[in-house]
């Protein structure tokens, strides 16, 4: 809950910087005015630091004061797809690492314990561009590559199998949010601010979920052609 709490308050904050932005760069020409009006097509390199969380499903309410958020990283590119000035298909590829902390005298492990994902993450979204300001979601599919539990000051490897304490590879989820895009000649500067809500059970045995919030500052360059784009 806490959590979903600052992803409102942070996406009242992109809106809010979006309006401003709006108000001090007002169009002051026909060219600029022409630009706002063309489909927008950017590609993005991404490198983050994400907050990541695990949902434990119906034993959730029993590990609320013990569980701790994990920080890691996202590194990757991103393409927007303008196809009208007012929307894009947005298609991501990165590397991320996931996972979560609990702390000790918690009724799982009963110790200070941390599980960490190395993931590929493969998202498709829906944008809807309102001025410098857009909305977007869509689904997302993840491939784990490996992953590791330490417990105290002891890592083990993570085994992905169908045997009780394994792990499932593939994870799939819903990604929402939006951002603000702060353009100059032919670059943009975006923030953009995610909830990531994974679907999948994935263990086997027990009830995780992924969670994470992703708050992004991407650099961008404009692609000059695109094939779906509407003239």
């Amino acid at each position: 809950m806490k959590q979903k709490t600052q992803t409102a308050i942070l996406l009242g904050m992109i809106f809010l910087s979006a309006t401003t932005f709006g108000q001090v760069t007002k169009p002051a020409s026909a060219t600029i005015n022409k630009e706002k009006k063309t489909a927008k097509t950017y590609l993005d390199l991404m490198v983050n630091v994400v907050s990541t969380n695990i949902n434990y499903g119906g034993a959730n309410g029993s590990l609320a004061d013990y569980k701790k958020s994990s920080n890691g990283i996202q590194a990757g590119a991103s393409f927007q797809a303008g196809i009208t000035p007012a929307f894009s298909v947005v298609s991501e590829l990165y590397f991320m690492r996931k996972g979560g902390k609990l702390k000790a005298g918690n009724p799982i492990t009963n110790n200070v314990s941390s599980l960490r994902f190395n993931t590929l993450e493969l998202p498709v979204l829906a944008r809807f561009h309102f001025g410098n300001f857009y909305v977007n979601a869509g689904p997302s599919i993840t491939y784990t590559i490996s992953g590791t539990r330490k417990t105290e000051d002891v890592s083990t490897k993570l085994s992905f199998n169908n045997s009780p304490g394994g792990f499932k590879r593939f994870d799939a989820g819903i990604q929402m949010g939006g951002g603000v895009d702060f353009p100059f000649k032919q670059k943009r500067i975006a923030l953009d601010i995610r909830y990531v809500y994974g679907l999948t059970n994935i263990a086997h045995g027990q009830e995780m979920h992924n969670r994470a919030v992703m708050i992004s500052v991407n650099f961008s360059k404009r692609w000059k052609k695109n094939p779906l784009g509407v003239k």
